[in-house]
């Protein structure tokens, strides 16, 4: 289990931060939270390729219930709403439970491949199941989140639909574009570690 903890420490810290940093905008699209998050995928890939499924499910578990606590402490001080906090829940176990089984299926093929397609593929049902939840009009109306539903061109420029679309897309775009460029730490992390592992 000790071998574990720095993933759930990273874990942890990632699921705190991102919590902590949605409450900040950055233009019309986005929040600094959208920048922290992606990066969760990255600990797990790294703890999946490192000491397996197992431990990743474990490091994922760990951050779950950071989550949980963090957003019935947000909810006593009115920062979400339950819609919110079931969507960010539900969209974080789904995606990154659905990670590990596809790096799992893509462990051996070239390094990089198992972290990027488990992470575009986490990334994308991330994104859906959360803003999905949290904001769909076709879900029991929550007066807190109905802002969502305003009619506005896609990213400012685009045909008119849902606010939160354009929230969404945004959204996954940025995990995207972090889900590549977080192969390089991954490649990094993943030597390091293993090296570390044979001299123990």
């Amino acid at each position: 289990m000790t071998r574990h903890l720095p993933g759930i420490l990273a874990m942890a810290i990632i699921v705190v931060a991102s919590n902590i940093l949605v409450q900040f905008t950055v233009g019309n699209w986005l929040t600094w939270g959208a920048f922290t998050y992606p990066f969760a995928f990255l600990v797990t890939d790294v703890m999946n390729r490192v000491h397996g499924a197992g431990a990743a499910r474990r490091v994922v578990l760990a951050g779950f219930v950071i989550g949980v606590i963090c957003s019935l402490i947000a909810a006593g001080l009115d920062k979400t709403t339950l819609r919110i906090a079931i969507g960010s829940g539900v969209a974080f176990f789904v995606a990154q439970l659905a990670d590990i089984a596809i790096f799992d299926a893509f462990r051996h093929r070239r390094w990089w491949v198992a972290p990027f397609v488990s992470s575009f593929v986490g990334s994308a049902l991330d994104t859906a199941l959360f803003f999905g939840i949290a904001f769909a009009a076709a879900l029991p109306h929550d007066i807190n989140t109905g802002w969502a539903n305003e009619a506005v061109p896609l990213l400012g420029h685009g045909p008119v639909t849902a606010l939160w679309i354009s929230l969404a897309t945004a959204d996954w775009v940025i995990k995207l574009g972090l889900a590549i460029l977080a192969l390089v730490p991954f490649r990094i992390a993943v030597r390091n570690l293993l090296r570390t592992e044979r001299t123990i």
